[in-house]
């Protein structure tokens, strides 16, 4: 579920831990029941085009597996599979070598020249927790050091991204020869990181670091609401921390949500169905696909 403050190979778990956020589930009425026993997939539909929304969480365990047969049946009707990028593209090896250097500050810079001492202390304190060597992050770019502390929270966990959604249907489809295509590039989902000036990138990190704590305790709580298709709680979820900062929220929710609008209402003209997999938080809340493509006209249920 790709949330903003936290959408395989160790840099793809770096990608991955942008999904996860902190908060208290939401509260269940008689008028809104918990939906156990739906899935976080939705069947879109306009004139004879069907296009299945599937909110993804890149890290799972285990014991999510088998998915809801929704999924399952989902994915059977489909003969394309489109998720945020093509993970042929992001698992090449030129790819991983290039998105690895573009996490690195230049040479001759160090990351407490770049940083507030408060902001390094921060992180002094939470690699000494982990027992990793400060001196081997030295050479981080603030967003990618924020980044990998934060999948390392989820692996500690137990999540895994080789078990994250993304990659379960980009297996699945490989094996049964359907094609698959990417929303954006990889290098464009990376620049909007990599992009931000020194102290956006530095209000990520501490903001983060801050975070941490908070980020391991509430790891299930996202996956469990995830599970068992309960929007209201994972609305809450991914979205209450990130729209505090809207420069933030415009530029990794809303700017993607109205780059990949034309291209899911392109898969309403196509003969078959299509199947698209992205993180949860870009399906949900006003600015989310799911309002978008029912402002267009589509019908749109969960299933």
């Amino acid at each position: 579920m790709t949330t903003l403050r936290r959408s395989r190979s160790a840099l793809a778990v770096v990608i991955a831990a942008v999904a996860a956020a902190t908060a208290a589930p939401a509260a269940t009425t008689a008028a809104q029941p918990r939906a156990a026993a739906r899935s976080f997939m939705w069947k879109a539909t306009r004139q004879q085009g069907v296009v299945y929304l599937v909110g993804s969480v890149h890290m799972l365990t285990k014991d999510f597996y088998p998915l809801a047969p929704a999924l399952d049946a989902g994915f059977k009707d489909s003969d394309l599979l489109v998720e945020e990028v093509d993970l042929a593209e992001m698992l090449a090896p030129d790819m991983q070598f290039s998105l690895l250097a573009r996490g690195m500050l230049p040479a001759g810079q160090t990351l407490d020249k770049v940083v507030s001492p408060a902001t390094m202390a921060l992180v002094n304190a939470r690699v000494g927790n982990l027992g990793m060597p400060a001196s081997a992050l030295q050479q981080f770019k603030p967003w990618f050091l924020a980044m990998t502390l934060m999948a390392v929270e989820w692996e500690k966990a137990g999540f895994d991204a080789s078990l994250g959604l993304d990659k379960h249907f980009y297996d699945r489809a490989q094996s049964e020869k359907k094609a698959v295509q990417g929303l954006e590039t990889t290098e464009y989902q990376i620049s909007r990181f990599d992009g931000l000036a020194m102290n956006q990138q530095e209000r990520f990190l501490a903001e983060s670091l801050k975070d941490l704590d908070a980020e391991k305790a509430s790891v299930q709580k996202i996956a469990d609401a995830w599970k068992t298709g309960d929007l209201p709680t994972v609305e809450r979820l991914v979205l209450q921390d990130v729209k505090d900062d809207p420069f933030m929220y415009q530029r990794l929710l809303v700017e993607r949500n109205r780059n990949w609008l034309p291209k899911l209402e392109a898969l309403f003209a196509r003969p078959s169905p299509a199947f698209v997999v992205v993180g949860a938080a870009h399906l949900v809340g006003p600015d989310g696909l799911i309002a978008m493509l029912r402002a267009k006209g589509a019908r749109v249920d969960q299933q």
